[in-house]
């Protein structure tokens, strides 16, 4: 996704609950009487967009909590269409979290709000302050129920049994094993490398020992082991690197396991500790950031990469690919689990990203619930991915969607008019890893097909794993950071341990500082709410 790198979930300030409680004057029967029955008749196989006979433009607010996104309204062809179709004129709000909080205390709150945090204030209050999407498809648009994924809004149903927002790039199970998702990790080697070595196998930790050091001597000038910057999860050597080999997401009972302590885990970080000491890890990759990873990416300075999020990664894999073909990155299978597991490589969850609302305040729900429809639809996705079919695309003998030479010589060359006047993949609101599948091979970036290739089904969902810790604030939260702080600081510290007795050490302590920080009691949180995500899923 074009926006992921560079927002965070948004965590609503002190008071949110208190400001938030002032806005529910409205029960969710009290719809308002905006006599949409005199403008269209119901029908579940139409989208009620297109029956609407309203003659008058409706103007709406939307609320975005991000100070960086795009508020222009009908200057791009995405918004221009959707203008046309829906009848409707948008006025952009953004802001943060303090100016969400100030909307709700002034109870001026814009049609539709978009939030980023589905465990905040906003979110698990909004039969407070929204209406409810399944009582507004049934007396607006219950074409709505045929676009919107119902294990999704299962996910994002609340006590009361109904679903008040609906996210962007929320997957499903079907949507995992639809074969339309792509993959987004990966082990990368260098093409040339790969072939001057003979191909050489990176599977067994003596067999990637003996390729890290094979890559050292043939080629001095190159890192033999580059990886995403550290951070949450400790990047692409902590859960990454246990989905790459397959651990186990649960124990055999199906109570939450720590992967970090997972055998044949910690057997391939010893093995790590082994080529940090042969050299070949780089000491500076600890303390690299994601420019500095970006670049060396781009001049081709890693023999291997394991990457997180190769999709972001995809500017600089192209920039090396375009300079210097047949050294390409490609991937290879890298590191295996010693009994034979399948990858289990995660994906956006079905938690999602951006989290839409319709507030109680809006004069015409029906026009907003048409919104909500139009664009979680096949029609609005197409829209927003790729635009409009003869205007910016075509349909090749495949039936793949390919953008008209003109549009694409934009996308290639004039990235400001493309936002500006195209805007396209960037009005995400309802976006979907699917659509990228709609696409020809040349609407791919080059440098990403062969990796994605490689990652077709190997995705595994991690939904029982999501929005399991405990409730910020509490005693358990703060020793969740705590513990996750230390993990940081003991991943980086075992892989640059200087013999096995030492990493021994590193890791009794870490396993010290779980049981001297509460673990079992925020295992017991995780378990308890990993129940409530079966409940959901329906897998109880």
């Amino acid at each position: 996704m074009t926006f992921k790198k560079i927002i965070g979930k948004s965590i609503l300030l002190a008071g949110s609950a208190f400001l938030l409680a002032a806005c529910g004057n409205n029960s969710s029967e009290e719809i308002v009487a905006d006599s949409a029955e005199d403008r269209y008749e119901l029908d579940a196989t139409t989208p009620a967009w297109q029956l609407d006979t309203k003659e008058e433009v409706t103007e709406l607010t939307w609320y975005v909590n991000a100070d960086w996104w795009n508020d222009s309204w009908g200057e791009d062809i995405v918004t221009k269409k959707m203008e046309e179709d829906l009848n409707i004129k948008v006025n952009f709000i953004k802001g943060d979290d303090t100016n969400l909080n100030t909307m709700f205390s002034g109870e001026d709150v814009a049609d539709i709000v978009t939030v980023f945090d589905s465990n905040s204030q906003v979110a698990k209050q909004a039969s407070t302050w929204a209406y409810s999407l399944d009582e507004l498809a049934e007396k607006y648009d219950p074409y709505w129920n045929e676009v919107a994924a119902e294990d999704t809004l299962n996910w994002f149903q609340l006590e009361d049994g109904n679903t008040y927002g609906y996210p962007n790039y929320s997957n499903t199970a079907a949507d995992y094993e639809s074969g339309m998702i792509p993959a987004n990790t990966n082990f990368l080697i260098r093409k040339d490398v790969y072939e001057a070595m003979g191909e050489s196998d990176f599977g067994t930790p003596e067999e990637f020992i003996a390729s890290m050091e094979q890559m050292s001597e043939e080629y001095p000038d190159l890192i033999p082991l580059g990886f995403n910057d550290l951070g949450e999860g400790t990047g692409s050597l902590g859960d990454v690197f246990q989905d790459f080999l397959g651990v186990d997401l649960v124990n055999e009972d199906g109570s939450f396991k720590n992967r970090n302590l997972d055998e044949e885990y910690l057997g391939w970080l010893r093995t790590l500790r082994q080529v940090h000491s042969d050299g070949n890890i780089s000491d500076d990759s600890f303390s690299d950031d994601g420019t500095a990873f970006d670049e060396k990416v781009k001049s081709g300075q890693y023999g291997t990469i394991m990457i997180s999020g190769i999709a972001q990664l995809s500017g600089a894999l192209q920039t090396w690919l375009a300079a210097n073909p047949g050294a390409e990155y490609i991937a290879i299978d890298g590191p295996q689990h010693s009994e034979g597991n399948d990858p289990k490589l995660n994906q956006s969850g079905i938690t999602g990203w951006m989290i839409n609302y319709i507030s109680k305040t809006t004069e015409d729900p029906a026009k907003v619930m048409q919104v909500f429809t139009y664009l979680q639809s096949e029609y609005g996705g197409i829209l927003t991915s790729f635009g409009v079919e003869g205007e910016t695309f075509e349909y090749d003998e495949e039936g793949k969607i390919v953008l008209l030479p003109e549009i694409q010589e934009i996308k290639d060359n004039d990235s400001e008019r493309y936002k500006t006047e195209y805007r396209l993949s960037e009005f995400i609101f309802f976006g979907h890893d699917k659509y990228q599948a709609l696409g020809s091979d040349s609407m791919q970036t080059p440098a990403l097909i062969q990796p994605r290739e490689w990652g077709e089904g190997l995705l595994y969902p991690h939904f029982v794993l999501e929005n399991i810790d405990a409730e910020p604030g509490t005693q358990e939260a703060r020793n969740l950071s705590a513990i996750n702080t230390n993990w940081n600081t003991t991943l980086v510290s075992l892989i640059r341990s200087s013999s096995d007795d030492e990493f021994d050490s590193i890791l009794a302590n870490y396993e010290a500082f779980l049981d001297e920080n509460g673990w079992d009691g925020i295992v017991d949180i995780r378990n308890e709410k990993m129940n409530l995500n079966r409940e959901k899923l329906g897998l109880e």
